[in-house]
């Protein structure tokens, strides 16, 4: 695996892939470029997932995720499309993606988006308490 970032996300198979488990990731510095400004947007995204039958390796996600550093992207977009890409690479029963941007010009901006399987008849965990 490259030290480089990069689009791929690897993943391995679920050990309990006959249980509900959620798994919690805490990512502390996200950045991307605001595409109007060009200046950096900094943000910690948090991701919650009950996996099917795989999960993501976590030091693919961080190179995924380090791949963002000079992208230009609003926080709505860039939110829902890091969702769209774990989905795709691991098929959950459930992810909820919580992108929690840093002040800029006095404003704070928190997007969440989620997905759920159709035939998925879990519940949704709740947020998980991330504090030092």
């Amino acid at each position: 695996m490259s030290n480089s970032p990069s689009k791929d996300l690897e993943t391995f198979d679920n050990p309990y892939s006959g249980r509900d488990y959620t798994i919690s990731i805490r990512m502390p510095e996200f950045t991307c470029l605001c595409p109007k400004t060009g200046q950096p947007d900094f943000a910690t995204l948090y991701l919650d997932y009950i996996a099917d039958q795989q999960c993501v390796e976590l030091k693919s996600l961080k190179l995924y995720i380090w791949s963002y550093r000079n992208e230009g992207a609003f926080h709505e977009a860039v939110t829902n499309h890091i969702l769209d890409d774990l989905v795709k690479a691991t098929s959950p029963r459930y992810m909820r993606l919580c992108a929690r941007f840093y002040v800029r010009g006095g404003i704070y901006t928190t997007v969440t988006a989620q997905y759920s399987k159709p035939d998925w008849q879990g519940t949704i965990p709740s947020e998980p308490d991330f504090s030092e």
